[in-house]
């Protein structure tokens, strides 16, 4: 298998599971001598590629959406996504990564050429990028290409980094070695040229029909779902399938610690029963007790600083969720937890913790619990934005426009009457 620095690429690339620019064109003007020469140079590249290709076998991915040819004597290394392709030299000075993002039916986040591309670069600390000549890939538009350093896991390295879509998909393709030379340029415009895509259909188990009790839940945690790149119009986000049951499964193992039905009911039950608002209010009165409201505002720093031992920024977090204390109570941030709650049994469904009768049945519950208590779509998800910034301590901005701007769509999710009759439809 791959050695120690492309396993640790590889497995940057798993944990990114974690997401256009156009190819050089080239200057007009050319004599006929130097057109000679440039097709000169172009046919010495082809019989260079086809030398390459002819010590190349082809590698596919696991759900056999995509092949491409590679270095016969590689391995294969497993990234835990079937529609990536890792694979290595056996002392682990190269590898190449084919990484899939399907425009439709995944959680992995890919709206967009561009949020790919932030992504790879985010995930592989992507720097001193130059462009370069593109490789020809069949069936791909949009092709770019640039030489870059990267790194992953404190293991640095070069790379000729290749963007590119189809109808079905985006695509990141990397040649990853100590130094990008000639050499290796040509093996991977060689094995790009025998790119080849096999879109899958999409498999979806879901059966619930989209009533409007169903796009009442889709909408109480439509702001996340438009953040990862899902689809609000469907229960739960996406196609319920292995693929997606894999992915979830690893995503709630990851974020919550979540890894089988008990820990899922476990968690469900403390978010709705405690979740953060518990603390938020525990701490919020005992800042009240020791006369935190007394204290004129541009004081309290000092107070807290004073009074307790934490730093300046701790000390600014605590004013902050008391400010929100004194606003609007104790309910400051209770739909905070309840969007959350209803978000988490949509994961349970997808990860295969729950039927999707079960978690209608939940979801129908929760929602009941919910409505009372706020008076409108803006009620409910001004708590949850509150509640953001208590627990992320940062600005809920981004949120906020996300929520703003699904209101203006046409289908918009929150066009459904909060006030509704919430019935069992399913």
């Amino acid at each position: 298998m791959c050695g120690k620095k492309c396993r640790k690429v590889l497995a940057c690339v798993s944990a990114a599971a974690l997401l256009a620019a156009s190819g050089l064109q080239g200057c007009g003007g050319s004599s006929d001598n130097q057109k000679a020469q440039g097709q000169e140079a172009q046919s010495q590249e082809s019989k260079k590629q086809e030398e390459a290709l002819a010590e190349m076998k082809e590698f596919s991915t696991g759900d056999g959406s995509v092949t491409i040819s590679l270095d016969k004597d590689w391995d294969t290394e497993d990234l835990g996504v079937d529609f990536w392709l890792g694979a290595g030299s056996t002392d682990g000075a190269k590898a190449v990564l084919v990484m899939q993002f399907p425009k439709e039916g995944t959680i992995l986040p890919s709206d967009s050429m561009d949020s790919v591309k932030s992504l790879v670069n985010e995930s592989y600390g992507v720097t001193d990028e130059t462009d370069t000549e593109t490789p020809t890939i069949p069936g791909m538009t949009g092709v770019s290409a640039s030489i870059c350093k990267i790194d992953a896991d404190g293991e640095s390295a070069e790379a000729y980094l290749v963007f590119g879509e189809t109808d079905y998909a985006y695509y990141s393709l990397m040649y990853v070695a100590d130094t990008i030379g000639d050499k290796e340029i040509t093996s991977m415009k060689a094995s790009c040229a025998s790119f080849s895509e096999k879109p899958l259909e999409i498999e979806d188990n879901t059966t619930v029909e989209l009533t409007d009790t169903v796009r009442w839940f889709n909408a109480s945690y439509a702001v996340l779902t438009e953040l990862n790149g899902q689809d609000y119009n469907r229960f739960a986000g996406l196609p319920a399938n292995e693929t997606t049951k894999a992915l979830e499964q690893q995503s709630l193992d990851e974020w919550w610690g979540v890894t089988d039905r008990a820990s899922a009911d476990e968690t469900l039950t403390w978010i709705l029963n405690e979740g953060h608002r518990f603390g938020f209010v525990d701490n919020c009165k005992y800042l009240e007790e020791s006369g935190l409201g007394g204290v004129e505002a541009d004081k309290r720093q000092e107070f807290i600083l004073d009074n307790f031992e934490v730093s300046e920024e701790e000390a600014q977090a605590y004013i902050s969720s008391y400010a929100l204390y004194e606003e609007f109570g104790e309910h400051a941030i209770d739909g905070w937890d309840y969007c959350r709650a209803m978000n988490l049994v949509s994961f349970y469904y997808l990860a295969g913790y729950y039927t999707e009768q079960e978690a209608l049945d939940k979801s129908l519950e929760i929602a009941q619990t919910i409505q009372p208590l706020f008076e409108s779509w803006d009620d409910l998800i001004g708590s949850y934005m509150r509640g953001y910034e208590y627990w992320a301590e940062e600005s809920s901005a981004e949120r906020q426009a996300v929520y703003e701007d699904l209101k203006t769509r046409a289908d918009n999710p929150f066009a459904v009457d909060f006030k509704m009759a919430l019935e069992k439809t399913w």
